[in-house]
């Protein structure tokens, strides 16, 4: 294996392991909060559920955006298309 491809590699797994990051943090952070919000209104974990799912739900979808867009990039490279303006 040569350096380039072992350098695409490392970068490959520091990407997953952050994309990974991202999608298990954030959404703990949000349910933090929630949670911190609902012990000082005293409403039980609604917050802490809310902010939690929709956090969640918006990581993942950021996460599928993204993706879905470098997958067309990358066909339009494979495939020589120009994308229309």
């Amino acid at each position: 294996m040569g350096q380039i491809d072992r350098r695409e590699l490392n970068n490959g797994f520091g990407n997953a392991l952050s994309k990974a990051v991202e999608m298990v943090v954030t959404p703990l952070i949000f349910a933090v909060i929630g949670h911190l919000i609902d012990r000082w209104l005293n409403t039980g974990m609604v917050f802490a559920l809310g902010f939690g799912v929709f956090t969640l739900a918006y990581v993942s979808w950021k996460s599928y955006m993204v993706y879905d867009a470098q997958m067309r990039d990358e066909e339009d490279r494979i495939l020589k298309r120009q994308r229309p303006a």
